[in-house]
């Protein structure tokens, strides 16, 4: 009789990724966009799907409001929960990867450590860090849920940009500059970085 571990199918039995990519006719890559809350990234990366989706590719997205209230919803903002956090959605985002999709994650992710961290479990040539740089001032004005305004008060803890530190990427692959320019602009920027490199190359 076979032992339980016997019955387990190993990974490399599993279709290979190149063959998916084949298949979705699409080069599979991990969007990593991190910037400050407000800063235009959950707006851009639905917007860039939506563009993608119209051109053919099969992309999807990840952020706060779809994890954070699922695989995530046992998680606070502590360091060691925002790491952990980072951590989970990095292995599915890989997941997913390996399964030929380009992936469009957008968190804040506000420090170089917890960056590095996603970049080291997706890959370094699949992971492509996406820098939305809008400055605290304008991202308050966007606040539709008020966080910046309860940070200020004192009555939310560690929120990046007010009482918690956000590092500035050192070398991103690309960073949108938001301030003066209309979504479909910024749009078109990310379009015209993320087309060539999701092109399928036989």
């Amino acid at each position: 009789m076979n032992s339980k571990s016997e019955n387990i199918h190993p990974f490399n039995h599993l279709l290979p990724r190149e063959s998916k990519e084949q298949l979705l006719n699409q080069c599979a890559k991990v969007l990593w966009f991190t910037g400050l809350s407000g800063s235009g990234k959950s707006t851009l990366a639905k917007g860039l799907e939506v563009e993608l989706h119209a051109k053919g590719f099969f992309s999807v997205v990840m952020d706060g409001d779809n994890v954070r209230t699922g695989i995530n919803n046992n998680l606070g903002f502590s360091d060691e929960d925002r790491k952990e956090n980072i951590r989970r959605i990095a292995e599915v985002a890989k997941l997913y990867l390996q399964n030929g999709v380009i992936v469009i994650c957008c968190f804040v992710s506000p420090t170089e450590e917890i960056r590095n961290l996603a970049r080291i479990i997706i890959g370094g040539k699949d992971f492509l860090e996406i820098y939305i740089n809008t400055s605290v001032s304008e991202c308050e004005k966007r606040d539709v849920k008020g966080l910046y305004a309860k940070a200020r008060k004192g009555e939310i803890n560690d929120f990046t940009g007010v009482n918690a530190p956000f590092e500035i990427p050192a070398k991103p692959d690309l960073e949108v500059l938001t301030k003066g320019k209309s979504i479909e602009e910024c749009l078109n920027e990310l379009l015209g970085f993320c087309i060539p490199i999701v092109n399928f190359k036989a």
